[in-house]
């Protein structure tokens, strides 16, 4: 009797409901949308992470590398529970956040990536990742880690999260922090933003499709600046690399 494989391999996602959409107004004026996006469209969004993957400052060759993986592990189900949103300004990438239902009270965030800078982009997507878990999964809690010392203070610091290190995370086993319905519930009025429903033009641009992003993080100019992400302002371990 022959075996479809295939069916043994293949992950089966939970149900889940559905991000709503939401947009965000940017301290520029310019409005973002926030939207969960479908398998078919992940392979329109792994150019954009493969091109930072040898981008070292402030860790984007790590979270990059396992986005990618994470992404493409999701489009090809191998990766189960996972969901992923995009955050769009005029229709350009410009922030993408993924993580994954573990059971009907713990949720776990996976990764946060931007790719534009100095807008809070990011830390506007990884709010409306949370608002997904608390709101619309109606978890109790999630757990996260960060890779950088700028997720670090985004997270850890802003959010004020519980220390969990009795729980490995899954992202390489290292200790977990937990952002609580509670902490998130005080963060409402600081940190979480937006409005629904999207206007019907903006929501049809970003759906029309996902545009390459205008400013994605670039490499350092020079070689020093690129020490940032080891603690060497000096650049002291870069020169005895030269010599």
């Amino acid at each position: 009797m022959s075996v479809d494989v295939e069916k043994i391999l293949r992950t089966v996602d939970t149900p889940l409901p559905s991000f709503p959409p939401k947009v965000i107004t940017l301290a520029g004026g310019e409005p973002m949308v926030v939207r969960q996006i479908d398998r078919d469209e992940i392979p329109d969004l792994l150019p954009h992470v493969e091109a930072l993957i040898h981008h070292e400052r402030d860790f984007y060759d790590v979270v990059s590398a396992r986005v990618y993986s994470e992404l493409l592990a999701h489009y090809r189900n191998r990766y189960q529970d996972q969901y992923v949103l995009v955050a769009q300004i005029d229709g350009h990438l410009s922030a993408i956040v993924n993580g994954r239902w573990v059971n009907p009270d713990q949720g776990m965030s996976l990764h946060t990536l931007g790719l534009r800078r100095g807008l809070r982009v990011g830390a506007h997507a990884f709010a409306s990742k949370m608002e997904y878990h608390f709101d619309f999964l109606k978890q109790k809690e999630v757990l996260i880690v960060a890779e950088s010392p700028i997720g670090f203070r985004r997270w850890m610091i802003e959010y004020k999260l519980e220390k969990r290190f009795q729980i490995p995370h899954e992202l390489g086993g290292c200790p977990s922090w937990s952002l609580t319905k509670e902490l998130f519930d005080a963060a409402r009025g600081s940190l979480i933003v937006g409005s629904r429903p999207v206007p019907a033009d903006l929501l049809k641009k970003a759906e029309a499709g996902i545009l390459e992003p205008t400013d994605p993080p670039k490499p350092p100019a020079d070689f020093l600046a690129a020490t940032r992400s080891q603690y060497d302002s000096t650049g002291k371990s870069r020169i005895a690399e030269k010599r």
